[in-house]
């Protein structure tokens, strides 16, 4: 009988130059751990970590979760991959055990990451268009560089205010001056970064 299969987005993400950097994987594993996925966040190999998802929301979320580790874990960063195509729907319980042309096309990804903007690459099966795929590649790209800018103190005035709703509110939490913080959202790009998360989850959405 043949196996029923699914539409799905796979995610790889590698740690950069390992052997020369402590493991940072089980730091990964936890700042990935509240995005919602099929099949969970697990280490497969060496140091690479993969998940399946097919929620849209997934990809942009992974990489604000990799550059939020960045900023705080610091080393040579991380490769990512996604990778869009069928997965056969046997029932499994782990990422390890399922297979498909997704998983084929999130190691290709993986591959071109570190010749790729942001060392991020998005890679579709062959029954996937072309055209769509670059398009959502150069969205999930945008995230990647705008959020890699981003800096620890970036982080925190956008979550601030995301909190509290109004800048004088977040400067009295930070105890500066208003301007200070206009000043610090600016840099930050806040405007831009939710804007530029829903059009790369527009674009992927179109993939699945």
């Amino acid at each position: 009988m043949k196996m029923k299969s699914v539409t799905s987005l796979v995610v790889n993400i590698d740690q950069r130059r390992s052997r020369r950097d402590a493991d940072r994987v089980p730091d990964l594993l936890v700042a990935l751990a509240g995005i919602g996925v099929r099949l969970g966040f697990e280490r497969t190999a060496g140091d690479e970590v993969q998940a399946l998802a097919d929620d849209p929301t997934v990809a942009a979320l992974v990489i604000e979760a990799v550059a939020r580790l960045t900023v705080v874990g610091g080393g040579p960063g991380w490769r990512i991959g996604f990778g869009i195509g069928a997965v056969e729907d046997p029932g499994v319980s782990s990422t390890r055990a399922a297979r498909g042309s997704a998983y084929l096309a999130a190691r290709e990804a993986l591959e071109a990451a570190e010749r790729q903007p942001g060392r991020l690459a998005l890679r579709g099966a062959a029954d996937v268009d072309p055209a769509r795929i670059r398009y959502a590649e150069t969205g999930l790209q945008l995230l990647r560089g705008l959020y890699g800018r981003r800096s620890a103190t970036g982080w925190e005035v956008t979550d601030l205010l995301a909190e509290l709703k109004d800048q004088s509110a977040v400067a009295a939490r930070l105890q500066v001056s208003e301007s200070a913080v206009s000043q610090r959202l600016e840099r930050a790009e806040h405007r831009l970064g939710p804007s530029t998360a829903a059009m790369a989850e527009y674009l992927v959405n179109k993939l699945l």
